[in-house]
């Protein structure tokens, strides 16, 4: 009898890519990753350092300083308000709480047993699914899914600024039709400081909480990825519930992350300039894609290009980049089954690197 098995990482599937651009002077300049590049703040740094945070078990579900720097954060940036006491709290990063909600949510309901997520977005929402032996049923748009999918759906995630297409999405729009059909809509705004719009970042909370849950992560704002913090909030009958499961499994952000963490959602600062870097490099990443005859639009948010290739071949695409410019791109397959025309391209070296792969195509 065979059980699960894990299909490959998908960034795993880039090794030979990787080796053909490697062999440019100077090697590859790898934009397929969406891992930041730039240093922290230093007051976060230093928070890191707090002896006092380190020494015992830090509160699973975050200290109150940390609930609160988050709420402050939503209302100040965001426009929504949440109750740090009840409507907050850490999570070990936004990946593992992605990977874990769906068997989470199939044990307080049993009787669902359906994920719906984008059909074009990041792996581990139907990976999550897949994890927790539920059904990951992708769509397109809220009026393609069909009753008898929404009637078993544990949850519907929703990601915007979208990740990797920059699209930025109605989501009130999204919140009505989830709360008409009692579906949790769980949203996935880690980009949000990343949007490009006029209208600015926004989030699923100016609504309410009621049904709803975003998903915010200090990763790609504050340059913290490899400290893994985020947070979830809304409704407090979902957060209250995943707060408790949640201890049970041991997730608990470090203290002395925490700590960092609140000094990063109190400074705005760092954040503006990380805002001009990321469109510089968005606009100067487009020109460089433009002398290797590959024609792409800026996005509405987030920090990645998404390119339509040739005759629809991606990874021809992929390995073109990477002979002529030393560029490593991501397949638009490693995002599922109906973006297999496009490659995304993040905008996540420096700008010295960017400026080496620009020379390779006479940029």
């Amino acid at each position: 009898m065979t059980g699960f098995v894990p299909p490959p990482y998908p960034y795993d599937r880039l090794n030979e890519i990787l080796a053909i651009a490697a062999e440019h002077d100077g090697g590859a300049v790898d934009l397929s990753i969406g891992t930041p590049c730039d240093a922290p703040p230093p007051a976060v740094m230093a928070a890191l350092a707090n002896p006092d945070a380190a020494r015992g078990y830090p509160p699973s579900i975050g200290t109150f300083e940390f609930r609160l720097a988050a709420a402050q954060w939503i209302s100040r940036r965001l426009g929504a308000a949440v109750d740090p006491r009840t409507e907050v709290a850490a999570c070990v990063g936004t990946k593992e709480f992605v990977a874990s909600l769906p068997q989470y949510l199939k044990l307080r309901d049993p009787s669902r047993d359906t994920v719906l997520y984008p059909a074009i977005s990041y792996p581990t929402y139907e990976m999550g699914a897949t994890l927790a032996g539920c059904r990951a049923v992708p769509y397109e748009s809220l009026d393609e899914i069909v009753d008898t999918d929404a009637e078993r759906a544990l949850c519907i995630w929703a990601n915007s600024p979208a990740n990797p297409t920059g699209e930025v999405l109605d989501l009130q729009e999204a919140a009505t039709w989830a709360r008409l059909r009692g579906i949790p809509l769980i949203s996935d705004e880690c980009y949000a400081e990343f949007s490009w719009t006029d209208a600015g970042p926004t989030t699923v909370l100016r609504s309410g909480t009621d049904g709803v849950i975003a998903l915010h992560s200090l990763s790609k704002r504050d340059n913290f990825a490899g400290a893994r913090i985020g947070f979830y909030a809304g409704d407090p009958a979902l957060v209250g519930y995943l707060r408790e499961v949640r201890k049970h499994a041991g997730l608990m952000p470090p203290g002395p992350v925490q700590s960092a963490a609140i000094v990063a959602l109190g400074d705005d600062d760092h954040v503006e300039v990380q805002r001009e870097r990321y469109l510089a490099r968005l606009m100067r990443l487009r020109q460089v894609l433009a002398a290797a005859d590959y024609a792409v639009d800026l996005p509405r948010g987030a920090f990645y290009l998404w390119a339509p290739a040739p005759d629809g071949d991606a990874w021809a695409a992929a390995r073109d980049l990477a002979e002529r410019a030393g560029i490593v791109v991501s397949p638009g397959e490693f995002y599922g089954p109906r973006s297999t025309g496009w490659f995304r391209v993040a905008a996540v070296q420096p700008d010295d690197r960017i400026e080496l792969a620009a020379t390779r195509v006479g940029a």
